[in-house]
């Protein structure tokens, strides 16, 4: 669900409460979320807290426009919504937390990556979650949240069996099984059936005993006739936002970016399905490019990581609602973020290895596939990336997501804060990405349409539909641990809800890159061998 923003119309709401104005406004506050650091920290410890919590300006009045929610309106709404389905249900933190599982959002008990004593602050919200409080006139209390770094990318662990540990999270991981999608549309649904409802705030304060009279208020007389002015705009639509969101592990920036613009919309939005599969972050310093599409350029042409830091800084405009002016404040985060990330590296692979073939599929990664995702070194069986060649170009595969980066859209960024610090290239194809982490990153291809690495070099193994989300990984096929007919096996109890993949839909096509159809069964698997050490 969007909000307008909490300005002037606001003060009109409040008009004659002069409880209110006897304090300064604050459009803007710092996420809580942020592990603490003490001055003295190390660059990279800073670096992980911001990725870990960071709030990038996303905790602002600005924000509430697009992408920021008022988090207990939220939470109540969802919760009444649950309950409707489910009398049973309770008005608790343990209901909210199981709703906000089923789109994948996390709450680990332990998050992997931190340096060592450095604890993320949870309390009520998943991992990646932002919040933090604002007063949109003097006096006013607002808590919002807006989705940070690690809410994309953080994702499970994997046991040796290939079962998903979501009590364990990998900060620099993908979350394969984030929906957002379904998230958007389930926040939207639950305000539309419940915001005129007294019972709205009367479960946001079972759900929030805690919450002091200010805010109570300030949901009550601003946050809520804008949510229900804001409801009433939409009331001919049947959706949040006018373009599909992505599905469990992808999202859709660029059709975010767009209505951030003001750039118009592929067929209104219906057409902009320029989904990009979450992708594992290791190694990406080592690229000039930034994105599945290699559009966001380094002006140098090198693999700056200032410049590159540059560039994340910008990713907030879509993803956190921040405007291209705030988000050039945050590049020293970004910074140090990019420090934190020269060192990561993914879970090592958990499950069975056969070394020998291994060793042979490094020696057919070499001469098949390090021309364009980079040469390593065997190193005794923990390979090393040599060199890196960023090589951009098309392999056939879906056209879709480099067609919606267009022209109009450069044009745009161009024009925008970031004119110095992006230099936009659309039109060249798809950037070939490092692979450090690909055992853990299906479904594959840039828009998750390959459910295993067997199906990637065999185009022939590639189904039609399969499902993704909250899913266990099979370690044979390297991929998700799926049925002929593309679903779970009986008994398995996903940990997020799943949604089907159809690859005949628009954005999702599962052809092209056929390297690797040439080889055969023992050398496609003595390949994948190597790809798991990566």
């Amino acid at each position: 669900m969007t909000f307008r923003t909490l300005a002037f119309a606001g003060l009109a709401l409040v008009a004659g409460l002069a409880a209110f104005l006897f304090l300064a406004a604050e459009p803007q506050g710092d996420s809580l979320a942020v592990p603490q650091t003490g001055a003295e920290a190390p660059l990279a410890a800073k670096g992980a807290a911001a990725f870990a919590g960071g709030g990038f300006g996303g905790i602002s009045q600005t924000a509430l426009e697009t992408n920021a929610v008022p988090f207990k309106l939220v939470a109540a709404a969802l919760v009444l919504d649950e309950q409707a389905h489910d009398p049973a249900a309770r008005a608790d933190g343990a209901t909210l937390q199981r709703l906000l599982r089923r789109f994948g959002f996390l709450f680990p008990e332990r998050v992997d990556g931190l340096p060592e004593g450095m604890r993320p602050n949870l309390r009520d919200k998943p991992l990646g979650m932002t919040h933090g409080f604002i007063a949109p006139v003097g006096g006013s209390r607002v808590e919002v949240a807006n989705l940070g770094c690690a809410a994309c990318h953080a994702g499970v662990a994997y046991a040796p069996d290939g079962a998903p540990l979501p009590g364990r999270a990998v900060l620099g991981m993908p979350n394969t099984s984030l929906d957002l999608e379904s998230y958007t549309q389930a926040v939207f649904t639950a305000l539309r059936r419940h915001a005129g409802s007294p019972e709205l705030l009367a479960t946001a304060d079972t759900l929030f005993p805690d919450m002091g009279w200010q805010e109570r208020a300030s949901l009550r007389w601003i946050v809520l006739p804008l949510a229900k002015s804001r409801l009433e705009s939409l009331a001919g639509s049947p959706r949040a936002l006018p373009f599909p969101n992505g599905l469990p592990g992808a999202t859709n920036g660029v059709a975010a970016l767009k209505l951030q613009t003001g750039t118009p919309l592929m067929g209104g939005g219906a057409e902009e399905r320029g989904f990009v599969s979450i992708p594992d972050l290791a190694l990406r310093h080592r690229r000039s490019r930034l994105l599945a599409d290699g559009a966001y350029a380094a002006p140098s042409g090198k693999p700056d990581m200032r410049e590159l830091a540059a560039i994340t800084s910008f990713f907030t405009v879509p993803s956190m609602g921040v405007n291209p002016e705030e988000a050039q404040r945050h590049i020293p985060e970004a910074e140090a973020i990019f420090v934190w990330l020269a060192d990561y590296r993914p879970q090592g692979f958990p499950g069975p290895l056969d070394r020998a073939a291994a060793e042979r599929g490094a020696a057919l990664y070499a001469s098949a596939c390090a021309s364009c995702h980079g040469s390593f070194d065997w190193n005794s069986g923990a390979p090393r990336l040599a060199s890196y060649p960023d090589w951009i170009g098309d392999v056939g595969t879906d056209r879709l997501r480099a067609r919606v980066m267009d022209e109009r859209l450069a044009k745009a960024i161009r024009g925008s804060a970031y004119a110095a610090a992006i230099k936009v290239r659309p039109g060249e194809g798809y950037a070939a990405p490092p692979l450090a982490g690909l055992w853990a990153s299906a479904p594959y291809l840039h828009n998750g349409s390959v459910p295993s690495l067997a199906a990637l070099l065999d185009p022939r193994l590639r189904p039609r539909r399969f499902m993704v989300g909250g899913h266990a990984l099979d370690w044979e096929s390297m991929g998700l641990r799926l049925t002929a007919e593309g679903r779970y096996p009986a008994g398995y109890r996903a940990f997020a809800a799943p949604q089907w993949v159809d690859t005949a839909q628009p954005g999702l096509g599962n052809g092209g890159h056929t390297f690797g159809s040439e080889l055969t069964a023992q050398e496609r698997q003595a390949l994948i061998e190597f790809l798991k050490l990566i």
